[in-house]
């Protein structure tokens, strides 16, 4: 009998890993199809602007391989990041501490680890989907990059050197009152289970 139960355990754990193996695949292949339809958009949007706006045609090529490079360079190791982050961070812990039941905590948390990072805006993106993904709440989420893309602390600094000290803590107060305002009113208008259907 115990032969046989470890067996049949044995057999649940591959059958559970090749599932894994298949959605992994899968997620692959639709990231893959996404980047395809991203590029060829890109492609469209530049011909376009070509064709009607040849004389600052080059100047647009030149800031947009800019980006591009610096996409290159800072995106493998956000992937890495959160690669880790799956395997390390169990949804339990994300949906307990940004999650739905998370209350003013959630909100915090949000706010302290929007600030925190001093990175561009798009790599904010790919970890938000990330923290939903994980049953994090969608106000938590839009209060993190809301914080992310205009509160943050390596910014504030400077933002104090030379508008002033007054203007700043204003700023940053009001700004952070409408993100959460924004992030609670996004979340009755929107439902997350329709963001990640096809997943």
């Amino acid at each position: 009998m115990t032969a046989a139960k470890d067996i049949e355990n044995q057999n649940k754990k591959e059958n559970k890993k090749e599932i894994r193996a298949k959605k992994r695949e899968q997620k692959l292949k639709k990231n893959i199809k996404k980047t395809v339809k991203t590029l060829i958009f890109w492609v469209i949007i530049l011909a376009v602007f070509r064709y009607f706006f040849p004389d600052h045609f080059p100047a647009a090529i030149s800031m947009s391989s800019r980006y591009l490079k610096e996409m290159i360079l800072v995106f493998p190791a956000v992937l890495i990041v959160m690669g880790l982050d799956d395997l390390w961070v169990p949804t339990t812990l994300v949906k307990k501490y940004l999650g739905h039941n998370s209350s003013l905590k959630g909100k915090f948390i949000a706010i302290i680890l929007g600030t925190m990072p001093t990175g561009p805006m798009y790599i904010a993106f790919p970890i938000a989907a990330e923290l939903l993904r994980k049953k994090a709440s969608l106000s938590n989420v839009i209060i993190f990059l809301g914080v992310w893309a205009s509160l943050k602390v390596p910014q504030l600094g400077v933002e104090i050197q030379f508008i002033g000290l007054k203007f700043s803590i204003l700023r940053f107060i009001f700004t952070l009152i409408s993100i959460i305002i924004i992030g609670i009113i996004m979340e009755k208008m929107i439902d997350t289970k329709v963001l990640f259907k096809n997943d």
